[in-house]
């Protein structure tokens, strides 16, 4: 399975594999049943993809799932970052407190 280059964007990513595999925007689009305008706004990062159409996406390309839902929520925290304009910082004290998060939920 293919696995995404780290500074890729889930759009860039989608476009690449449907450049790679010589198909269109319309075609891959009716495959995983979604409108064609959706996709291309998908690919320019316009728009978010929702987890089913990640789903679609690397059932259709035969890509890892967990790597695209990965690239996606890191497309969120790093457009989260740019849009505060945050500190690098506010990484380091997100996975502390997603550490914390998690045996707090372990707990009860």
């Amino acid at each position: 399975m293919e696995t995404i280059k780290k500074t890729e964007s889930f759009g860039e990513h989608l476009r690449n594999l449907r450049e790679k595999s010589g198909l269109t925007l319309k075609s891959v689009s009716e495959e995983i049943g979604i409108d064609t305008s959706l996709l291309a706004k998908i690919e320019r990062n316009e728009r978010q993809p929702t987890k089913q159409i990640i789903h679609q996406v690397a059932e259709f390309f035969k890509v890892d799932k967990q790597s695209l839902l990965n690239d996606f929520l890191s497309d969120q925290i790093a457009y989260k970052i740019l849009d505060e304009d945050a500190d690098l910082n506010v990484l380091k004290v997100a996975e502390d407190k997603v550490k914390y998060l998690k045996t707090v939920s372990n707990g009860k």
